[in-house]
């Protein structure tokens, strides 16, 4: 019940947290935006680091997947910050659920993992309910509607990584690293993209509130991922993957409350379809992994 309740606290802190981003979107510029969510998370965690006695040292394996891994982070963070500023929250956070279909597909052409007719059946299936929430943002917005899509992708290889590196460091640690890596890289860039005058690169100064929503973003960010975290410490995953989406109607309570959005008849047949199909692979992989029992 703690793991559960943890997810379910991810589920709304996540979306908050994409909603103040797309607060933030129309005056404070992209790549400022994604350094203070980064620079944040690392200086959040390294005192929790040094407070119990954690390490930051790791092999240069793992450091070098890690530094992988963490500019597939900052693409996905970034690419969901831009596709805000465009969409629906609700609607981009539903596209974005096209990820366990891209988790499936990629398990089965890198890890050569067993995918049946049926799980195969339900990524079709869960791909054309995205395509029925994209298709009303896409004739409104063109291009941009397809930036979730980009994000799925993004975060399915980030995870495939971070499989890779589980359980050769600790996960608080692992953070704290991938935001000291992430700030100078994002700093280097914004400092070259100013120089060449790119508005999503620009510099400007905050105001007050929009100072402390920036804030707001890092401990948000942070906190999220911390959740998600614990909560796989005390319920398996198999437990926990249909909790987390809840998060699609949690992005959609706070883009009404926030914004005055609600998906439309399409998009919301189309939400309802992904999350359908979704928790269908989700109980698939479930019973998959299950033993068998022995006969009598």
């Amino acid at each position: 019940m703690l793991g559960i309740s943890l997810m379910i606290g991810f589920c709304v802190v996540a979306p908050l947290g994409d909603a103040i981003a797309k607060v933030l979107g129309d005056t404070i510029p992209l790549t400022e935006l994604v350094t203070v969510r980064f620079a944040a998370q690392a200086a959040l965690l390294l005192p929790i680091i040094w407070a119990t006695g954690r390490t930051l040292a790791m092999t240069p394996r793992v450091m070098r997947l890690t530094v992988i891994r963490t500019v597939l982070h900052i693409l996905g963070i970034g690419g969901m910050f831009m596709a805000l500023r465009y969409l629906p929250l609700a609607d981009a956070v539903a596209i974005a659920f096209v990820l366990p279909f891209i988790m499936l597909l990629l398990g089965r052409v890198f890890l050569d993992e067993t995918v049946g007719p049926r799980r195969l059946s339900a990524c079709v299936v869960g791909f054309a309910g995205t395509l029925l929430v994209i298709q009303p943002s896409f004739a409104e917005v063109g291009w941009p509607a397809l930036l979730p899509l980009f994000v799925a992708l993004v975060f399915a290889l980030y995870i495939l990584v971070s499989r890779t590196i589980a359980k050769e460091c600790d996960p608080l640690s692992l953070q704290a690293v991938s935001g000291l890596v992430a700030t100078p890289i994002l700093f280097a860039a914004m400092l070259a993209g100013w120089a060449s005058g790119a508005e999503m690169f620009a510099i400007r100064a905050p105001t007050t509130q929009e100072t402390f929503l920036l804030a707001a973003i890092g401990v948000i960010g942070t906190l999220a991922h911390l959740l998600m975290t614990w909560s796989l410490r005390f319920a398996p995953s198999a437990t926990l993957a249909p909790i987390q989406y809840l998060e699609i109607p949690f992005a959609t309570l706070f883009g009404w409350l926030i914004f005055g959005d609600f998906p439309d008849g399409l998009a919301l047949v189309g939400i309802l379809i992904t999350v359908a199909a979704g928790l269908y692979i989700v109980f698939r992989e479930r019973a998959a992994a299950e033993p068998v029992p022995p006969e009598t």
